[in-house]
């Protein structure tokens, strides 16, 4: 019996989709699911907040504040945790301290004892980000792994969707605290159901822990065969080097990454989340109620389900390079819109085609540019720095809008989302249907390439 790092990679690799599958997909969509939804919670309680006198304006800047900076944190410590201990295990930690905190945030007394709390909660779900997609990665099949970690991006993405509906439907009737009391308890139910999460074979054989890792997968393909049957034998990959981080060959693929990370975050955080301000200041009377909200919000699981049912036979280059160029055309094109319908309509392609690309590049692409030493690590690193730029995007918008109004905001995100599209036809290189061993190999090489993947 074989036990070295390439033989359990190929073990994996050649098992079809089954039952474990989908119950690893449920465990760790649960947490980020609870993960998603308690982030955009902050849209409806902060108005709560102001208009109960329970805060003032500065406290709420204050209480998004410490959510990015906790997240920050917690991304950058999920990954350099879940590299060192474990992906089992930080996950456990992680839905702890996020649980928690939400419900202690549930019960604070003050604002201040919010924000406290807040921030440490902010740590949980920084860290969920990034262990989920990587996680989910190291187990699927390289032939199904684009559907089914975006299929993981789509249960994440419906967050947005239930948060807003259930913010409108619980406030007026239970106050602000339900909103923190539902992710809170919902991440505890979910930290204990992922007892029986295993631990990723592929990280317990570069730590050395061959009979560990030969354990969990034989466990798994017993579980398989039950199922479908005996499996096809494990095709011989060649054994992959020890890597450490801050190798000179991971230059490439941490720019692109962090590249592409920046762009994103800048158009959700700088268009998608400033969309009803923008139509509000173009004299369209879209309030928050639940229909158009509801549906223009309904756009993200939208385009994370496009994701699940093309990023595989379209190709990871194919479908960032389109979809920026897409998200580039709706941006400004939202821009030009006159009408509430239009608004809405164009709110939701809007929706679309960056919740699209957002799977596509964090949840599927961005996991299989590196190494299983150091995935987690990388991710945080472009992850994190992406969230840096957080910080300073609303300014940036403030700023575009007071000077060129709508138009010029919209612009820059257009130009923007071209840059991205061009970063990733000149650094970037396909990894639909390879493993995760080849394609990182590859994404550390200086050719980018786009060729079929060997079978």
């Amino acid at each position: 019996m074989t036990t070295h790092r390439s033989s359990v990679a190929a073990r994996l690799d050649r098992l079809p989709i089954s039952k474990f599958h989908k119950r690893l997909i449920a465990l760790v969509g649960g947490g980020m699911f609870c993960d998603n939804f308690d982030i955009y919670i902050a849209g409806a309680v902060l108005g709560v907040f102001a208009s109960t006198g329970f805060s003032t304006l500065d406290l709420n800047a204050y209480f998004v504040s410490a959510t990015f900076f906790g997240m920050f944190l917690g991304t950058i410590g999920a990954g350099i945790v879940a590299d060192r201990l474990g992906r089992r295990v930080t996950f456990q930690y992680n839905l702890a301290i996020f649980g928690l905190a939400s419900l202690a945030g549930a019960a604070a007394p003050s604002m201040e004892w919010v924000i406290a709390f807040r921030f440490l909660c902010g740590i949980g779900l920084g860290a969920e980000i990034v262990l989920g997609y990587g996680t989910i990665a190291e187990f699927v099949p390289p032939k199904r792994r684009g559907r089914w970690v975006a299929m993981l991006s789509m249960i994440s993405s419906s967050g947005l969707l239930v948060s807003t509906v259930l913010s409108w439907a619980l406030i007026p009737l239970f106050g602000w605290r339900i909103m923190f009391v539902i992710p809170g308890v919902g991440a505890l139910i979910i930290l204990w159901m992922r007892k029986a999460l295993p631990e990723s074979p592929r990280w317990l054989e570069v730590q050395g822990r061959l009979e560990d890792a030969d354990k969990v997968v034989t466990t798994i393909e017993e579980e398989v065969k039950a199922q479908h049957g005996d499996l096809r034998a494990p095709e011989p990959l060649l054994p992959v080097a020890q890597e450490t981080l801050w190798q000179k060959a991971f230059i490439r693929p941490l720019v692109l990454g962090t590249v592409m990370q920046v762009i994103m975050f800048a158009a959700l955080y700088g268009l998608v989340s400033w969309i009803p301000t923008f139509l509000l200041k173009q004299g369209i009377p879209i309030n928050q109620t639940l229909g158009q909200s509801a549906l223009m919000s309904l756009g993200a699981p939208t385009g994370a389900l496009i994701a699940v049912l093309s990023v595989d036979w379209l190709g990871r280059r194919l479908a960032i390079i389109g979809g920026s160029l897409g998200a580039a055309a709706m941006a400004i094109l939202f821009g030009q819109v006159t009408s509430q319908v239009a608004a809405v309509s164009v709110g939701f392609a809007t929706f679309a085609m960056i919740y699209f690309l957002f799977a596509t590049i964090q949840a599927v692409y961005l996991p299989e540019l590196f190494p299983t030493s150091v995935r987690m690590r990388c991710n945080a690193v472009c992850v994190g720095i992406a969230r840096l730029t957080t910080a300073i995007v609303p300014f940036g918008v403030v700023f575009l809008f007071n000077t060129w109004g709508v138009t010029g905001v919209v612009s820059v995100i257009g130009a923007l989302l071209v840059v991205q599209a061009g970063t990733m036809a000149l650094l970037g290189h396909e990894t639909a249907g390879r493993s995760l061993e080849a394609t990182a190999e590859k994404a550390m090489t200086v050719e980018a390439y786009s060729a079929a993947p060997t079978t």
